[in-house]
């Protein structure tokens, strides 16, 4: 991995020119976040989205391509792009990726904002479902566009090349298919790979950490197989729901049992279908399950317990067929580059003084797939969580409780159906975090503060 050298004290662009017109564009992006929110779209299925910010970009003067990351059976449905500062000539300075996810969740809202998703939609499975933007990627994509305003709007003030990403289908690794796509001979390679991700935490607060900042994550699907027959008979058959029951109990052990407490790791079920009647025991029975950990000799060890519990309880039910393990998506570990991180940490507590700026103690346990443009391209990453909830719901104390013991279970946290980021300050601070991100490597003629 090429580690990029940060320009020096006195060569990159002070924040505040970067940032000149920011109020002006506010409105507009207020509004351009409300019909985003409004109009959620599942991955790879980010059609309107996507020509939302191409038209957007070339209205702002930047070089746009569009249609990356499709899977085949679905057009892609990504867009890069590419803006030259106008500083000492096109070419002077770094070349950095900024990049935002636009998909959406299958979650039925419950925010009860005036601008509220009421759209449904057909998942890859081909059930309807209901569609919110329930992780707020409509954030990143409003904040990235008017980071992409400013940045066109100011150029005569920086040096170097930017690569703008919006990504389909963070939830399921569109980066991987984006990268398939020929990204690394497109356009050009960055030094530096810069993300955000808002967070169920005061606006106003930054965190992220050197090293592993959020965790690897494996979606598995399990089919267990039975001997179907009438309710009132079990006992001429092989229960398939008996069995399902039993995988999602022993699983749980495979944390407090068989892993070391010091190691971070979560086993969640998060779906299991059988049956249609009550007074039918069905022949099938299918396991949703989400694995997160945060080192590869962990996930090892993780996997192949459940590959064993899986087919013990079959073993131990008199199942005829042993069931059928998939590995449906697999997202990498994210890893902050150390040095790159530090540079990033400094533009964030020059922006906003140090009592907003936090080191994370240890990675989240939600994943990422950003991680995959650095490692193909081989540079370094940073990638941070920044607050979107309104200051004035939190007193001191919970701000202090918050960090100290992580968010409360009364808060609504990203993927569920209340999560509803504040607009204000939310997208301003999103805003601004990239820009002073940005600035940290970009060429200037002034020392940033």
């Amino acid at each position: 991995m090429t580690q990029p050298a940060a320009p020096a004290v006195g060569t990159h662009p002070n924040p505040a020119d970067l940032l000149r017109g920011l109020e002006a564009v506010l409105p507009g992006l207020r509004d351009l976040y409300k019909d985003l929110h409004a109009h959620p779209e599942l991955s790879f299925h980010e059609v309107r989205t996507a020509g939302i910010v191409a038209q957007h970009l070339r209205a702002s003067g930047w070089e746009v391509t569009e249609g990356l990351g499709g899977t085949g059976d679905l057009p892609g449905t990504g867009v890069v792009g590419v803006l030259r500062g106008g500083l000492n000539g096109a070419a002077a300075g770094p070349v950095i990726l900024v990049r935002a996810d636009m998909d959406a969740l299958p979650v039925a809202e419950e925010t009860g904002l005036p601008y509220a998703s009421t759209v449904t939609a057909t998942d890859r499975d081909g059930t309807d479902v209901p569609v919110m933007h329930a992780c707020g990627h409509d954030v990143h994509v409003t904040c990235l566009l008017g980071v992409a305003d400013l940045l066109a709007a100011n150029r005569a003030a920086w040096g170097g090349t930017v690569v703008a990403v919006f990504q389909p289908a963070e939830e399921v690794g569109g980066a991987p298919k984006m990268i398939e796509d020929g990204f690394l001979d497109r356009f050009p390679r960055p030094e530096i790979c810069l993300g955000q991700h808002v967070a169920p935490a005061p606006a106003g607060l930054v965190g992220t950490r050197p090293g592993p900042v959020m965790s690897a994550c494996d979606t598995i699907r399990v089919k267990v197989f039975g001997r179907g027959g009438h309710g009132s008979m079990p006992e001429s058959t092989v229960d398939p729901v008996v069995i399902a029951a039993a995988i999602v109990m022993r699983l749980q052990t495979i944390v407090t049992r068989e892993i070391a407490a010091s190691q971070q790791v979560v086993v969640t079920v998060g779906s299991l279908r059988a049956g249609t009647r009550a007074n039918v025991i069905p022949d099938e029975a299918e396991l949703g399950i989400t694995v997160r950990t945060a080192s590869p000799t962990t996930r090892t060890r993780v996997l192949a317990a459940i590959e064993r519990i899986v087919n013990a309880e079959a073993v131990a039910s008199g199942a005829e067929r042993m069931p059928e393990i998939t590995t449906e998506d697999e997202l990498p570990l994210l890893v902050n580059d150390p040095a790159a991180t530090e540079v990033v940490l400094a533009a964030f507590r020059g922006l906003l003084g140090p009592g907003s700026v936090f080191v994370l103690p240890s990675p989240l346990t939600g994943s990422e797939d950003f991680g995959n443009f650095g490692t193909a391209l081989g540079a370094p990453t940073v990638f941070w969580h920044f607050g979107g909830l309104d200051l004035a719901d939190f007193t001191e104390a919970d701000i202090q409780s918050l960090l100290e013991n992580g968010i409360p279970a009364t808060l609504p946290t990203n993927h569920s159906p209340k999560f509803a980021p504040a607009v204000d300050p939310t997208l301003e601070f999103g805003v601004r975090l990239m820009i002073a991100a940005a600035g940290a490597w970009l060429a200037g003629t002034s020392a940033g503060e």
